[in-house]
Parts: C-alpha cells; sequence; structure tokens
C-alpha cells in the first residue's frame, strides 16, 4: 500500500515511520541547566552518523506549547550533554523520565537513579547504564518542530564486562543487554536476536556468477 507523506498529517507520517523504522536505539540524553539542575530523558530518534569526528544525532521536538524540551534547552545553553544506553534492567526507570515533567524538574532524581561523574564534560552519566557517551554540541539543525542535535563524542565509558580487547576495541554487544524502540506507545525490543551475514566483495560475487 502506497502512502503519500506529502499528504498526510504529522501525526500519520510519525505512526508509520516509528512502526517500520525498528528497532531504533534509544538515547538517554542527561544534561544541565546553569544553574546546575539534571535533567534526562530518552530519544529514540537517534543514532551515530559517523566516526571522524565521531558525531551522533538526536531528533528532539517541542513541548505542545512550542517551547523547547529541557534537553535542547540544556543542551543549546551549556553546549555538553551525555547519551546514556538503555537496558532491560534500567527499562521502568528511563519510562519515569520520559514523563511530561515541569521544566527544571531533575527526573535522575525522579527515578531514583546514580549518577556518576563524566570526565570531559559537566553532565554525569547514569551509573547503571553500560554504555555512555560525552559529547559535545557539534551543531543544532532546525527541522520544522524538531530539532537535529549533532554531537561530537569527545569520550566514552563501557562496562568491563563487555570490552573483549581493549586494545583492538573489540565489544561484546551482546553482553551490553541493550534494548531498542519499536512502534506503538510502548513497545521494545531485546536485542538478543542475532543472526551473521558476512560481506562479501565484488570479486567473490563475480567468480559465483563464472
Amino acid at each position: 500500500m502506497l502512502f503519500d507523506l506529502d499528504a498526510l498529517p504529522a501525526a500519520s507520517r510519525y505512526k508509520l515511520l516509528t512502526s517500520t523504522v525498528v528497532p531504533r536505539p534509544i538515547a538517554w540524553v542527561v544534561t544541565q541547566d546553569a544553574e546546575g539542575r539534571l535533567n534526562a530523558a530518552p530519544y529514540s530518534f537517534f543514532n551515530v552518523f559517523g566516526s571522524d569526528p565521531p558525531v551522533v544525532a538526536l531528533g528532539v521536538g517541542n513541548r505542545p506549547s512550542g517551547a523547547a524540551k529541557d534537553t535542547l534547552a540544556n543542551i543549546t545553553a551549556t553546549g555538553e550533554f551525555t547519551i546514556c544506553l538503555v537496558t532491560e534492567a534500567t527499562l521502568q526507570a528511563m519510562n519515569i523520565t520520559a514523563a511530561d515533567f515541569d521544566a527544571g524538574v531533575d527526573e535522575v532524581s525522579q527515578a531514583g537513579l546514580a549518577t556518576l561523574p563524566s570526565t570531559k564534560v559537566a553532565p554525569p552519566r547514569l551509573a547503571d547504564s553500560p554504555v555512555a557517551l560525552e559529547c559535545t554540541l557539534f551543531q543544532t539543525i532546525p527541522i520544522g518542530a524538531h530539532s537535529m542535535v549533532l554531537g561530537q563524542v569527545r569520550a566514552m565509558h563501557i562496562r568491563d564486562a563487555a570490552v573483549m580487547d581493549p586494545v583492538k576495541c573489540y565489544i561484546d554487544s551482546p553482553a551490553l543487554g541493550l534494548v531498542g524502540r519499536m512502534h506503538g506507545a510502548g513497545w521494545y525490543t531485546r536485542l538478543d536476536d542475532r543472526l551473521e551475514v558476512k560481506r562479501v566483495t565484488a570479486a567473490q560475487l563475480a567468480e559465483r556468477k563464472a
């Protein structure tokens, strides 16, 4: 069935995109305002977009009033944030931080989360997240009612048990226990069902046809 997104309202476009572009990684973003108050909020419009420089992207919407969410306001004001990845064990806490709290409310405290200091940015990382990215603002791009926030990753914290070889940077991804965002209002997936398809070269493909 063909859907003409040019002719559909934004809510319908959102449903189609988030029901089909799955699973999506979840960025649990921790920021601080100018007074040092913490904010934590999850975003599944998120991915990595480069390695030289190492850049991640977030899609951050506004509040229903049109005002910027705390995440965007804090990143714009300070230029710093951390991204903590979400596991099944932290999913309920993440869900609490997704609630529509008033501006300035500390979601980290609301969810009973512990933090650890970052090394290169002021916002801390969440202690129970197996991966945390310390980021500085690279660029903000307005996109309609959203903003694309590009962050340059300055440092990464990865749980020791998932690091297979620190010199070669080999990581045991399944050991991280991450979850991904699926469709609807509250569906997620565990990332422990894998299949391997090895890359082929053009020469190998030509040999198969010979």
